[in-house]
């Protein structure tokens, strides 16, 4: 598998240097066991259990729509270890809402969600607001499963700077999707989809980078595509994905505030041709959202841009609490529990450890790999370059730069 996944190292060190001065400042107020803050009536790290007291009941926030993928897992964990999980309750909300919603809880310590699956946007947020424990610094050891981590996965956890797990990983995209019976020639060149777009204006579109996958993978992935100076660095590198955008943008009616609404539009033929990724492809295809036959493509010269959804625990969490969430995390890294990321084809492929074949999903999961996924799929996954997204900090400056720049134009 040719995997490239080059992070700028120096810069990392330099964004977890200044994350952790900020965290220690935040947790100073609120701290959960084990996580290093200040004052705190929780219990110090030594006091947190193996397993916890009693069963407890799991609060999920889902900001991904991670649920589909990641919901049966937990679930099945939980069935499998009631005496660590009496019960699993998931709430969703979208990422750019998410510090609205979890910094009062934990400003006040009383915290309504006990753990957050999110993607790389949600993650970058909370962590610049001081919100999630760093779980590789305070219990890193009683996560071990991290060590059998696929290699792009292992990528994308060191992006997350320790506070998040990777559950789940994808090669993601940016590829396009389309209806074959409006689109005679498939665009293999951005130069190619600028001169389809503007042929045929209000038939393409993205949605706002900041709340959906496709759209961010879209926006990363153009600087490799393009030929971009630093494809790492949105404000100094990125001059033709810039002027790419705002000129594609002259010919795009809107941009939707998330992937849904970029799938309705193509189901109801407003649009022909979107950006997409390996599991936005499948996924709709398969629960009967898109028509079976719409086709997906590749750009010629393409890097992929690999996704993960992560795991955050918000500070101000009770021992019993960590406790188990320690626990289900560490289970569901197990190849069995795994494999399931393979669900109905959303993530694709999903699984972000070794061992966690195709073989050991579930069947119905098998059967839509089979009818709905693609044959190149697996040869561009093991051939194309593979680059982690942006770091956490410079996420949130291009989404920025991307609502200034393009999505206030539209």
């Amino acid at each position: 598998m040719r995997t490239t996944l080059r992070p700028t190292l120096t810069r990392r060190t330099a964004t977890v240097g200044l994350v952790a001065v900020g965290a220690a400042a935040g947790l100073a107020a609120c701290s959960a066991p084990g996580s290093g803050g200040g004052e705190s009536d929780d219990a110090p790290d030594e006091e947190i259990p193996e397993t916890p007291s009693e069963a407890v009941a799991l609060n999920i926030f889902d900001v991904a729509g991670a649920q589909k993928e990641l919901g049966p897992m937990i679930e099945k964990w939980a069935e499998d270890h009631p005496e660590i999980v009496s019960s699993v309750n998931f709430e969703s909300g979208d990422a750019p809402s998410l510090v609205g919603q979890i910094k009062p809880q934990v400003d006040s310590g009383r915290l309504e969600v006990d753990l957050v699956l999110t993607g790389n946007d949600g993650l970058s947020a909370g962590i610049g607001s001081d919100l999630w424990i760093p779980l590789i610094d305070s219990y890193g050891d009683r996560l071990g499963n991290q060590d059998t981590y696929l290699e792009a996965a292992a990528s994308m956890q060191e992006l997350a700077s320790g506070y998040g797990i990777v559950l789940s990983y994808y090669p993601s995209g940016p590829l396009l999707q389309y209806n074959p019976d409006k689109v005679d020639e498939v665009p293999t060149t951005p130069e190619d989809l600028l001169a389809w777009a503007k042929e045929h204006p209000g038939e393409f579109g993205y949605a706002r980078p900041a709340n959906s996958g496709p759209g961010r993978t879209f926006l990363m992935g153009l600087p490799y595509i393009l030929g971009d100076s630093d494809p790492k660095d949105p404000e100094n590198g990125w001059e033709k994905t810039w002027e790419y955008l705002k000129d594609l943008g002259q010919y795009v009616d809107n941009y939707p505030s998330g992937t849904g609404q970029v799938i309705s539009n193509m189901a109801d033929g407003s649009w022909n041709m979107i950006p997409t990724t390996t599991g936005w492809d499948i996924n709709p295809r398969a629960t009967g959202q898109l028509p079976a036959e719409y086709e997906a493509a590749a750009f010629d010269e393409f890097t992929w841009v690999t996704d993960a959804h992560y795991a955050v625990i918000p500070v101000c969490q009770s021992a019993d609490k960590i406790s188990a969430l320690l626990n289900l995390l560490n289970g569901i890294l197990e190849p069995e529990y795994n494999a399931m990321a393979y669900d109905e084809g959303y993530f694709y492929p999903g699984p972000a450890v070794e061992g966690a074949t195709l073989d050991l999903a579930p069947e119905e999961s098998q059967k839509v790999v089979e009818e709905f996924g693609r044959d190149w799929y697996d040869e561009l996954i093991d051939s194309a370059p593979q680059e982690t997204p942006l770091e956490p900090d410079l996420m949130v400056k291009a989404f920025d730069l991307w609502d200034r720049e393009v999505g206030s134009q539209g």
